[in-house]
């Protein structure tokens, strides 16, 4: 299995777990089985996420911020790179929730499944009620009382209280660059050490990835299927929908956002940029990395579209950790799709706190292949929807893993662009004058 690569060990996972189940069904093997010996597997994988999710975000947050350096020097371009990051995010993420309404890819999925859904997750479903009636007894500003924590080491043992961790760590990495750098060194170092700690945990995690997507598939084509294999393909044709939804949003970022941004921002001709882009985004493509991609993305960027250094050095590797367009509109569209599978109606205000947790979080997502699924976990249970539903999605995953990442990157080199213009720090045949008059 070393010999494989990690998208084909997974997608031949998902292949034995879909034959595996179709096959328990066809020939009615004991569920039972399935259910006491196979089933768990999966339930270890999804732990497995949930159980790094707050390090992740925590140590991400405080080293992303920490590497602002001086404030004083950096605060003009790093309001401007992070202003733009936020917009772009919550942007990609509108526009996923956009695209998973109007196409409503969990409808898909036949009435007698959705009700098998529903059935499975039932307890879920009443607790889900009983929490939004208390949502609606609390007052209006009560999300911003729930946002400070009484306690956080109550706040870390709960991934539901995920918003009370970023909370502490802006504070944290805006604490540590108020105090001399000296002071801090040892601070920064050890949550440096420690994110890269857990980005290791992560990779470790999704050399279980194809067993975990085997297990949670034939376990779910087990307890949907009952005795009818028709059921089993009803749910791909669902999946496949689910997937059509995530790259038309991301075609949409790329086809019609950053072009739009472009004409505001630069002269640049966005053929020229997205034609320099190739190489890096081919290399993102097959990595699913923006971290691996950024040597190139930064060399792309410098030589090719002569954006100063100043400004590449600082836009680029900033981007990597807190810009995550492609990652934040996948979050958005799976977890309502989710939600849609499981009969799980979402308010505006459910859908309101997708775009805020998802915001928030892929300020704290490491650029490697699978840390979305993490940063997931923590959207849905933001909103409530049970996290085993991510069965739904890990199927896909990958390949859609590889298409954020484009999309992640390009992002991040689209924002470099901008802010140079901004900064007078593109040439001048590529500055639109009149907006860093209005920055300035």
């Amino acid at each position: 299995m070393k010999k494989i690569p990690l998208h084909t060990q997974i997608l031949l996972g998902l292949v034995l777990g879909l034959v595996f189940g179709i096959l328990s069904i066809q020939f009615g093997w004991d569920p039972t089985f399935t259910v006491k010996y196979i089933k768990p597997f999966g339930t270890i994988f999804v732990n497995a996420l949930k159980m790094i999710a707050v390090p992740l975000v925590l140590a991400s947050l405080i080293v992303g911020i920490s590497n602002l350096g001086d404030i004083s020097k950096l605060s003009r371009m790093g309001g401007k790179t992070i202003g733009i990051y936020l917009v772009t995010t919550t942007i990609a993420i509108t526009i996923g929730l956009l695209c998973v309404n109007i196409i409503k890819p969990g409808k898909k999925l036949p009435e007698s499944t959705r009700e098998n859904l529903i059935a499975l997750y039932s307890g879920d479903v009443e607790t889900r009620e009983g929490v939004a009636q208390e949502l609606k007894d609390a007052g209006p500003l009560q999300p911003l009382v729930d946002i400070v924590p009484q306690n956080i080491f109550q706040s870390f043992g709960d991934n539901a209280n995920m918003l009370q961790v970023v909370f502490l760590a802006l504070i944290i990495g805006i604490a540590l660059l108020k105090i001399p750098r000296e002071k801090g060194q040892t601070v920064i170092s050890f949550f440096d050490g420690f994110n890269d700690i857990i980005i290791k945990i992560v990779e470790f995690i999704m050399i279980l990835a194809p067993y975990g997507v085997f297990a949670l598939i034939a376990a779910l084509i087990v307890d949907l299927g009952g005795d009818d294999p028709d059921k089993a393909f009803e749910l791909l044709l669902a999946l496949l929908w689910y997937s059509v939804t995530v790259l038309i949003g991301l075609a949409a970022m790329i086809i019609i956002v950053y072009p739009a941004l472009f004409k505001i921002f630069t002269k640049v001709p966005y053929s020229k940029f997205f034609k320099a882009m190739r190489p890096a985004q081919l290399l993102a493509f097959s990595t699913s990395s923006s971290a691996a991609t950024l040597p190139v993305t930064m060399e792309v960027v410098e030589k090719d579209l002569k954006v100063s250094e100043e400004v590449a050095s600082f836009v680029l590797p900033l981007g990597a950790t807190i810009n995550m367009d492609g990652t934040s509109l996948y979050q958005g569209v799976a977890a309502v799709f989710i939600a849609q599978a499981l009969g799980l109606g979402l308010t505006i205000g459910d859908q309101l706190m997708i775009v805020l947790t998802a915001t928030l979080a892929s300020i704290g997502t490491a650029a490697v292949p699978g840390a979305g699924v993490v940063m997931l976990v923590i959207v849905l249970e933001a909103i409530g929807v049970p996290t085993a539903g991510i069965a739904l999605i890990l199927a896909p995953d990958r390949i859609l893993d590889m298409c954020r990442t484009v999309v992640n990157v390009t992002g991040d080199a689209s924002v470099a662009m901008m802010v140079a213009s901004t900064e007078g720090k593109l040439p001048d045949e590529m500055i639109r004058d009149e907006v860093v008059k209005v920055m300035e």
